[in-house]
């Protein structure tokens, strides 16, 4: 019997999260192999009942507890730290407003049967998502298209898995052998960019980064532009937000580009406070092209 250790992180999102473990349990019981799976949550600091409704869902979801201050790729260590201890074939990194499609299980199999035939090794496996009512890609795998400039375009699923260089965590599945090479999601990340890093990392060492076939799953993309108010704030207030962790993750961002992208690495932080002391500028010049 397969061992696979699911990873999840939550913050107030009760409902969101009762119905991600909904939707990986029917892919489980949709699954032709035979899997052994524990599942690892950590909640961080959920006021709204959120560990409350999933034990009484979900009995044998292993809740950790967080300080209110992990976020994802905190709260996402706990739990892969806590999993670690034990011995699992594979690890599930799951976004906890993602719903899996129950044919996930298949998707890996195929997956993970072509990087054995054409890398002779186990990798990283990513799940494109979709949006539940567009139906656009969401999230998923990305190629670099300038290294040196750090831009990259989305990876279009096929009927056979297609290598990238980055993936995001919302599915992500991670081989033993993966864990056993480079370990877990890299220190010094607060909120994003850490699945980012960890797929750098793996395919630096020769560790193949597959998207799956097809797609694998719903999430929306819910991230409002941050420049929608930012022209509005105080400069306190934008200094604020440029370090906050869920609005421009300043220090994750600096690190992720000090750590693989260092010749851009003064570029990136004098861009950084140019756009907190002179937004609108920012935005013309800079921004506004960037997103068009």
């Amino acid at each position: 019997m397969n061992k696979l250790a699911v990873l999840l992180t939550c913050f107030n999102r009760k409902e969101k999260t009762i119905k991600a473990l909904a939707a990986l349990n029917e892919a489980f019981k949709s699954s032709s192999e035979d899997w052994n799976i524990s599942i690892y949550l950590t909640d961080d600091g959920s006021t709204d009942g959120t560990s409350k409704a999933v034990a009484k869902s979900f009995p044998k979801v292993k809740i950790l507890k967080g300080n209110g201050s992990l976020y994802w790729a905190g709260g996402m260590r706990n739990s892969w730290g806590e999993a670690v201890k034990n011995s699992y074939d594979a690890y599930l990194l799951l976004n906890d407003d993602t719903d899996i499609y129950p044919h996930l299980f298949d998707a890996v199999r195929k997956t993970h049967e072509f990087c054995i035939e054409n890398y002779g090794t186990g990798g990283i496996y990513v799940g494109t998502t979709v949006d539940s009512v567009t139906k656009k890609v969401t999230y998923g795998g990305s190629v670099f298209t300038n290294r040196f400039l750090a831009k990259m375009k989305r990876v279009q699923p096929k009927d056979i898995p297609v290598s990238c260089h980055l993936g995001n965590a919302n599915i992500m599945w991670v081989c033993k052998n993966v864990v056993k090479d480079i370990g877990i999601l890299s220190e010094g990340y607060v909120h994003g960019m850490a699945d980012y890093d960890y797929t750098l990392r793996a395919t630096k060492k020769g560790i193949p980064a597959l998207v799956m076939p097809g797609i694998i799953g719903a999430c929306t993309n819910d991230h409002t532009d941050p420049y929608l108010k930012f022209f509005k704030l105080s400069l306190r207030e934008r200094f604020k937000m440029l370090y906050n962790p869920v609005g421009f993750d300043f220090i994750s961002q600096s690190y992720h580009m000090k750590k693989h992208f260092p010749l851009r690495f003064p570029l990136f932080i004098m861009t950084g406070y140019f756009k907190v002391l002179f937004p609108k500028m920012y935005y013309h010049l800079l921004y506004k092209n960037r997103k068009n």
